[in-house]
């Protein structure tokens, strides 16, 4: 079954690579989500208050929601405030954000359970989708065309069992 989530865990770049080497992944695309207007792009995004955000297709019978999200907590400190490695600003806060109850019903009850193992609050946020754009082409696969760009994500975790 093809699901569909919007991932936000700091600058898109090492997010996107990371998932687009997990078995199940139909499709990743960067983009900008949850923001206060309808257009935007990488010069206004904190203006406009958007996430750098990936949008992920993957199939659920071969990678379900519940290790998309074991691998999102992974590459990301959930209990940091809008600051996932050196980089800084509300456009990197984490985030996710779902087409559908289900989805939202799962993550919450799973960031629920996560919670207990942190003395510090969960910061990530959990709403529907909103405002999502495609980021500029430049941005999509930024790390397959240079691999030697900057990335807070290890980035061959993906290539490790949970």
């Amino acid at each position: 079954m093809k699901k569909e989530i919007y991932l936000a865990g700091g600058c898109f770049w090492g997010v996107e690579g990371y998932f687009s080497q997990l078995p199940g992944v139909i499709k990743t695309r960067a983009g900008y989500s949850n923001g206060e207007t309808k257009e935007t792009d990488y010069t206004k995004i904190k203006s406009t208050d958007h996430a750098e955000v990936i949008y992920l297709k993957y199939d659920a019978d071969v990678l379900p929601l519940n290790d998309v999200l074991r691998h999102y907590f992974r590459i990301i400190d959930p209990v940091s405030v809008n600051k996932q490695g050196a980089d800084i600003g509300r456009q990197y806060r984490t985030g996710i954000y779902y087409v559908d109850e289900e989805t939202k019903e799962e993550v919450v009850k799973f960031i629920d359970e996560l919670q207990k193992n942190f003395t510090k609050k969960i910061a990530v946020e959990v709403e529907k989708v909103a405002n999502y754009i495609d980021a500029e082409e430049y941005h999509q696969k930024y790390l397959e065309k240079n691999p030697t760009g900057y990335c807070h994500v290890d980035l061959s975790l993906a290539k490790k069992s949970l």
